[in-house]
């Protein structure tokens, strides 16, 4: 897929755990780590928007369109 999920990089620069997001963003522990791992088809943009205001980001710090991948 050539978009790139860079969460993990905004959790660790923020010092956040995944636990921590997921109770802020009202999402499941699991649910966050298939974000994570691109594995999901669609993001819904209340979501994002809560995992960019718990975060401080922009969605193109989060989202990354890399062709070759």
């Amino acid at each position: 897929m050539a978009i790139v999920v860079n969460l993990d990089v905004m959790l660790a620069r923020r010092k956040m755990r995944s636990k921590e997001l997921a109770e802020i963003v009202g999402i499941t522990e699991v649910n966050l780590s298939l974000l994570k791992s691109g594995k999901v088809k669609g993001v819904r943009f209340s979501t994002l928007d809560k995992i960019c205001a718990a975060l401080q980001c922009q969605p193109g710090e989060i989202l990354e369109y890399s062709p070759g991948e």
